[in-house]
């Protein structure tokens, strides 16, 4: 069952207009937090950075929290979203795998100071906030339950059940750990050596040979 979307209230009716003022709202944001931190970033300082007034920000969001959830969703948005053009891959599901691995990996590459945020400001959320934006990681997980188990379906994949949700999160930590471990990492390893280093280690165990 997919997670209710919170919704966050606006004075402007214009749908294309809130996007787009949010869309200037996060990036706006994403700066200030990585730099500042959230606590310490005022809702005027966010305007300032967007190019509004502290009046016309508020009529886009109600809080300070409503931005970092902005932030966060939109980041889960493209995560789900590259995952989810990678599963559309014809083939077994062992090279759907890789290609998905791939994705991650590069995405959280270029979004890496964004999941950092996530993982730091998470905990800022409102209850119900917090609980919408867990569930995401959740579903962007079950993208690699999914397609392991296509895997498993087409017998290019050699794994049990009881290990598929496992293994979902231990392909999820491998991407993770190049935004947290980049800092040491990428002293050794390019993007691409990792990615491909990380995508050997990880079909050694369950891959069927030919």
């Amino acid at each position: 069952m997919k997670e209710r979307k919170k919704t966050i209230p606006s004075l402007v009716k214009d749908p294309k207009l809130i996007e787009k003022r949010r869309e200037q709202i996060i990036e706006a944001a994403v700066d200030l937090f990585i730099h500042k931190g959230f606590h310490k970033t005022t809702t005027r300082e966010i305007a300032r950075a967007s190019g509004f007034s502290i009046g016309t920000l508020y009529e886009y969001i109600e809080s300070k929290e409503d931005v970092l959830y902005l932030v966060c969703d939109s980041i889960h948005n493209e995560l789900e979203e590259r995952l989810r053009e990678a599963i559309t891959y014809k083939g077994p599901g062992i090279k759907v795998l890789k290609v998905a691995l791939r994705s991650l990996i590069r995405v959280m590459d270029q979004v890496n100071d964004r999941v950092l945020l996530i993982y730091q400001e998470t905990k800022s959320l409102p209850k119900e906030a917090m609980s919408y934006v867990l569930r995401r990681e959740e579903a962007i997980t079950a993208i690699f339950e999914e397609i392991l188990r296509k895997g498993m379906e087409d017998g290019s994949i050699r794994t049990e059940e009881r290990h598929v949700k496992l293994m979902a999160n231990n392909i999820m930590v491998l991407g993770e750990m190049w935004v947290f471990r980049r800092w040491t990492l990428a002293k050794h390893y390019t993007l691409e050596e990792y990615i491909e280093k990380q995508t050997d280690l990880l079909l050694r165990d369950i891959s069927v040979e030919e």
